[in-house]
């Protein structure tokens, strides 16, 4: 098993995008309950099943598996409403490399910076176009954008 210890952050401007190449991401959910998801994603030619535990503060077990795309695909077909189709861009940045998300589809407009520590109390870089910090709000998780998407949130700051 592997720990996930990771934070999240709104992304201002686009000054972060300078020579960045991104990746489509596409991803649903096979099951998402309360303290646990099962998730199908496929970047390119690659796909995963991974499958997340309950967060405690900023981190949480994940296990990741890589499948075959083909079966990647036919689990989509199985997913939960609501795939998410997103492009993600890595940043390095000093000791670590930043995953910007830039959300299409019904999470259009919303851009998440995410980074991965190796301990909770880790320090880190923060670059000129880091804004709020969300680690903490769950609507900012993949998992509840399928069913509550940024379209359909009133105003965010």
């Amino acid at each position: 098993m592997t720990m996930e210890i990771e934070r999240k952050f709104l992304v201002l401007g686009d000054s972060w995008k300078t020579g960045a190449r991104g990746t489509l991401y596409q991803q649903g959910y096979l099951s998402i309950e309360s303290g646990r998801s099962v998730r199908v994603r496929i970047a390119g030619e690659k796909a995963w099943l991974t499958i997340k535990g309950e967060t405690q503060s900023i981190s949480r077990p994940e296990f990741e598996y890589d499948i075959p795309v083909e079966d990647a695909r036919e689990l989509m077909a199985l997913c939960l409403p609501g795939i998410i189709s997103k492009t993600r861009y890595l940043v390095p940045l000093g000791a670590h490399c930043w995953e910007i998300d830039v959300f299409e589809g019904d999470n259009a407009g919303l851009v998440v910076a995410e980074i991965e520590l190796q301990d909770e109390r880790e320090d880190f870089e923060q670059p000129a176009w880091l804004g709020r910090e969300v680690t903490d709000d769950a609507r900012y998780y993949n998992a509840s954008l399928t069913g509550n998407p940024f379209c359909n949130w009133k105003t965010e700051s």
